[in-house]
């Protein structure tokens, strides 16, 4: 993996959230808003980091686009070929909070606190994640990304 690309990716992974603050309509104006811009990976990337579970029932959040949008989202994320950089952007949004850095396990826990559900195959999906990448790298994910 290119760590300039990925660092880039994460970067823009919330580009949506530039239009208002919207919880499902974050996702499609990033993805949209990538799109015209011809930056097809990064639109991919406001797409694919809300659904590591590729199903549009475990977003957790407001459903606040249209019949249409949810419509062109469901068929963009179908299509979607994730790869590497999509799983990674997964995991460091399953890693980070307003504050920092956190627990994956605490994060999540959190988002269940105040909507008052996770999914749990979602949560598994995260777990997985992290092994996943600490399997790859050969370290902990906390010394990867700082201590806690």
């Amino acid at each position: 993996m290119d760590g300039d690309k990925a660092y880039v990716l994460g970067l823009l992974h919330d580009i949506g959230r530039k239009f208002g603050v919207r919880h499902l309509g974050h996702v499609y104006d990033g993805y949209k808003y990538m799109l015209e811009l011809g930056y097809t990976q990064v639109a991919k990337i406001c797409l694919t980091h809300s659904f590591c579970i590729r199903d549009l029932s475990v977003y957790i959040g407001e459903f606040d686009i249209t019949d249409v949008e949810l419509q062109e989202l469901k068929v963009a994320l179908n299509s979607a070929e994730y790869d590497d950089y999509d799983r990674l952007i997964q995991l460091c949004d399953a890693l980070g909070a307003a504050n920092g850095i956190v627990d994956i396990e605490q994060r999540m826990q959190d988002v269940k606190n105040r909507y008052g559900f996770y999914p749990q195959n979602k949560w598994d999906k995260n777990i997985e994640l992290k092994l996943y990448f600490e399997n790859i790298a050969k370290q902990n994910i906390y010394e990867i990304v700082g201590e806690l």
